[in-house]
């Protein structure tokens, strides 16, 4: 199964099947990331940075609801005095500005280390961790920071301008047998796909195998991966 179908599974959770996913992801890991990235709240409010975490989570899985919804959905918001009630958008708005990007980055990494690779050490191939690499391609919200970091897909010669959306060129390196993601590297779309893909060597253990699919882009000559974990010829 390709990356980009894995994704699209992922974003058909539906509220109900998310506890599952909080009883797997240890809530101390959570308070980990928050501290180590300098993020963790002392002031309780109605929105506090854990509550945040899970919130923006959420809204990966579950990106055809409205952000004020997903708080709603999955109970995130704590009671005030006593009683529980809607959360202004504004506030969730400001509490997810106040969180940032690096308490996510910290948390994936740590998961990815052990679920994705404790994965590929339980299930070896001949004494190796096996792993595969896929790509795809992502929209993301249109806006002038986007556009102007990310680029698009233009037209070419047909004159129908660029792409509706910004988009973003994504490899992503995964244990083969259960597609657990054990790194991600992305960016700008003018850059193919192996650029990116070539990043993640540095996150492949001692003792694995990289299986290759295609991933060249059309119109761009294929660079062949080379790498070495100790093992032998990858």
């Amino acid at each position: 199964m390709h990356l980009e179908e894995e994704l699209i599974l992922a974003g058909d959770l539906v509220p109900e099947q998310f506890s599952q996913f909080q009883r797997d992801l240890p809530a101390e890991w959570i308070e980990e990331a928050l501290y180590a990235t300098g993020t963790a709240t002392v002031r309780r409010r109605r929105l506090p940075a854990e509550q945040v975490v899970w919130l923006m989570i959420g809204m990966a899985m579950m990106r055809d609801r409205p952000i004020v919804d997903v708080v709603d959905k999955l109970d995130l918001a704590l009671p005030k005095n006593g009683k529980r009630g809607p959360v202004a958008r504004s506030a969730v708005t400001q509490a997810r500005a106040k969180l940032g990007d690096e308490p996510l980055e910290w948390l994936f990494l740590r998961s990815a280390d052990a679920w994705a690779h404790q994965s590929a050490d339980g299930h070896r191939w001949r004494s190796l961790a096996l792993y595969g690499v896929d790509g795809t391609t992502l929209r993301i919200p249109d806006s002038d920071e986007n556009r102007a970091h990310f680029g698009g897909q233009s037209a070419g010669t047909k004159g129908r301008g660029p792409s509706a959306y910004p988009l973003v060129r994504v490899a992503a390196l995964m244990a083969l047998r259960s597609h657990l993601l054990g790194a991600v590297s992305f960016g700008p779309f003018e850059n193919g796909e192996y650029t990116y893909a070539a990043d993640l060597w540095s996150s492949l253990p001692d003792n694995s195998r990289w299986a290759e699919p295609p991933l060249a882009d059309p119109g761009q000559e294929e660079q062949p991966l080379e790498a070495d974990t100790g093992t032998g010829q990858i």
